[in-house]
């Protein structure tokens, strides 16, 4: 049975099935218990599983994943929430030197099945310490997965796939996606890690983009559509592995290509996508690939400012009808800021 939930309902829904069919998995983060439960994502599961497997834990990042690592080595699959990227980076030394490096430490004969939820993104003037988008951080580092799902249908069976694979996966969840709602069967079942989707399909440009990125794309797609372009919007879903093969096939098609991401510039993940078309596409590329990326300085705090700050649907637009030879298009009118301030809708709630 398929009905439509939240992202966040997503998201609990996975945690609760993986709770349930596999006594080795437990939960654990700050404010995991609150009432409101991380955007609703844990609402409800430590009544229902217990303090022993749903729990707080004290604002020592560090060593909280030091315990979730040796629980994961000891044979437990610890699921183990940040409400925000920022806060783990108080634990890189745990994630980066022991985490993604004891499998290869021990010639293959130890795993460390463990999942780490981040929130990244933007969202109530949290500015420059408390809304990055670090998911190319984690990519960069062998030994770790990294998924970013933008569908209630990807959340959950990613999820799910993180908690069952063996190695780290680092589970990357924008905070503007959690109200998004969605087709998402009620069973359990798994979305692959490191398989793209192609979201939409076109034949005059491809749009690669992960996370809230891929609405954006989507959204720009639609208003490129009604000016007669085309636009194929792939989906990475992870990215790391990254799905090269499905970014060449979609350039092959359509022979040019956009990346847009929610990081910033230099050494992120636009910029792997474009040496991926770079090196095993050239030949398909009948103009120079391009990205979008934040600019690089740091996130601002004030909302006006951010509206400025954050690339979205009117930059895609622009960039994709100068890759076509069209000339500038004024924004319509149902394209502008919908003004609501630094929330995509104001249906959009915190706390976070």
């Amino acid at each position: 049975m398929t009905r439509e939930i939240t992202f966040a309902a997503a998201i609990r829904e996975a945690t609760d099935q993986c709770l349930q069919a596999d006594p080795r998995v437990y939960l654990m983060g700050l404010g995991v218990p609150d009432p409101k439960g991380i955007f609703g994502t844990t609402t409800g599961l430590q009544e229902a599983y217990g303090v022993d497997r749903v729990l707080d834990m004290p604002a020592s990042e560090n060593a909280m994943t030091g315990v979730a690592i040796g629980s994961a080595i000891a044979g437990q699959r610890p699921i183990l929430t940040h409400q925000r990227v920022d806060f783990a980076l108080l634990s890189l030394d745990q994630l980066f030197n022991n985490a993604a490096k004891w499998h290869a430490m021990f010639g293959g004969q130890m795993r460390v099945p463990l999942v780490v939820r981040l929130m990244v993104g933007r969202g109530w003037g949290q500015g420059p310490q408390h809304s990055q988008s670090l998911h190319s951080l984690f990519g960069h580092v062998p030994g770790l997965k990294v998924v970013m799902p933008s569908t209630p249908h990807d959340a959950k069976g990613l999820l799910t796939a993180a908690v069952q694979d063996d190695d780290v996966v680092i589970y990357i969840e924008h905070r503007w996606l959690h109200g998004v709602v969605g087709d998402v069967p009620a069973g359990t079942y798994t979305v692959p890690i490191g398989a793209a989707r192609v979201a939409r399909e076109g034949s005059d440009i491809t749009l690669v983009a992960s996370g809230y990125q891929t609405l954006e794309a989507l959204r720009a797609a639609e208003w490129l559509a009604e000016d007669g372009v085309s636009a194929e919007v792939v989906d990475l879903r992870s990215i790391k592995p990254i799905d090269e093969h499905a970014i060449v096939a979609s350039v092959g098609r359509t022979r040019r290509l956009l990346a847009v991401d929610g990081g910033w510039r230099f050494a992120g993940v636009a910029s792997e996508v474009l040496a991926i078309a770079a090196e095993q596409a050239h030949a398909s590329l009948s103009t120079a690939p391009r990205r979008i990326t934040l600019p690089e300085r740091h996130t601002p705090t004030s909302w006006p400012a951010a509206q400025r700050y954050y690339p979205g649907v009117p930059e895609i637009v622009a960039t994709v009808r100068d890759m076509l030879g069209l000339p500038p298009q004024s924004v319509p009118p149902q394209w502008r800021e919908s003004g609501y301030g630094d929330q995509p809708s104001p249906s959009f709630r915190g706390p976070f």
